[in-house]
C-alpha cells in the first residue's frame, strides 16, 4: 500500500501549480493534504475514484486537512474528543478508520514567531498524545502529516542557530520524543537512520530550497506495525508547488 502526504500551504494555489499533476502520477492508495486553506466547494477538488474527507478551519483560509482514500473506511471522524473544548476548530485532524489500522492525518499548531502559541502547542500535544494512544489500543496506527517540529539536529540544516526557534524548541522535541517513547516508529529513520540533508520544509527566504537549506518536519509514523512491512519511504523533493514537499510511505498492513 502507497500513503502520501503533503503540506500544501493552500490547496487551491497548489492546484494551479501542478497538484493534480502529481497526484494522479504517483497514484497513492492514500493521500493526504495538511493546510488547505479552503472549504468544501471554493475550488474543483476531482478526485475519481477516490473518496474525499475534509475538514476545514470554521477560520476561513487558514489550516484544514484532506484525506483522498481509494478504498472505504468504516469510519471516518475529524478532531479529538480529550480537551475539545480547549481547541478552536482549525481543521487540523482526520481520522480514518480501516479493518486493520487506523489512519491520522494531522497538521499540528506551530508555536509561531516569538513562541505565542507555544503553550498552546503543549497542551495540544498532551490531548493528541493521549487520543492516538487510546487509538493504539484497538488496532495499529499509521500517523503522518506535518507535525511542525524537526526531532533531532540531522533533521535541520542550521540546528545551533534554531535551538529556540518554533518548531526545534526543547518543548516541542520532548513532545515528539513521547510518542517515540510510546512505541510510535519514524519510518524515515527506522529505513535511513543516518541519512543527512533530506528535509520536507523549506523556508521562502534566501533562496532556501536550491540551496537545501531546509527542515524535515512532516513524518510517517506507525504504532503496532511490525517493521519488516515498512518496505520504503520516499521524499519527493523534486515536486514543487507549496514549501512543502510530498513524502511516501510503502507499507504492508
Amino acid at each position: 500500500m502507497r500513503l502520501i502526504s503533503w503540506n500544501v500551504n493552500g490547496l487551491r494555489a497548489c492546484i494551479k501549480k501542478g497538484f493534480f499533476t502529481f497526484f494522479e502520477k504517483v497514484d497513492g492508495d492514500i493521500f493526504c493534504v495538511q493546510e488547505t486553506k479552503m472549504q468544501v466547494g471554493q475550488a474543483d477538488v476531482i478526485s475519481r475514484g477516490y473518496h474525499q474527507f475534509w475538514n476545514s478551519s470554521e477560520r476561513k483560509g487558514y489550516s484544514g486537512t484532506l484525506v483522498f482514500s481509494k478504498k472505504e473506511p468504516i469510519f471516518a471522524s475529524n478532531d479529538f474528543k480529550a480537551g475539545r473544548e480547549k481547541h478552536p476548530r482549525e481543521g487540523r485532524l482526520i481520522t480514518l478508520e480501516y479493518e486493520d489500522f487506523f489512519l491520522v492525518n494531522v497538521y499540528s499548531p506551530n508555536s509561531k514567531r516569538g513562541l505565542v502559541r507555544l503553550d498552546y502547542r503543549m497542551n495540544w500535544e498532551d490531548d493528541f498524545r493521549e487520543y492516538v494512544l487510546s487509538l493504539g489500543n484497538k488496532k495499529s496506527v499509521i500517523l503522518c502529516g506535518d507535525f511542525n517540529v524537526a526531532h533531532e539536529e540531522i533533521d535541520l540544516k542550521n540546528p545551533q542557530s534554531n535551538h529556540c526557534s518554533a518548531g526545534f524548541t526543547p518543548e516541542e522535541r520532548q513532545k515528539f520524543s513521547e510518542l517515540i517513547r510510546q512505541g510510535f516508529i519514524d519510518t524515515f529513520r527506522f529505513k535511513y537512520p543516518d541519512k543527512k540533508d533530506c528535509y520536507t520544509w523549506w523556508p521562502y527566504m534566501k533562496n532556501s530550497r536550491a540551496r537545501n537549506v531546509g527542515w524535515r518536519i512532516d513524518y510517517f509514523l506507525t504504532l503496532g506495525i511490525p517493521t519488516r512491512k515498512i518496505i520504503d519511504f520516499k521524499t519527493h523533493d523534486d515536486v514543487f508547488g507549496s514549501d512543502h514537499c510530498p513524502i511516501e510511505l510503502e507499507i504492508c498492513v
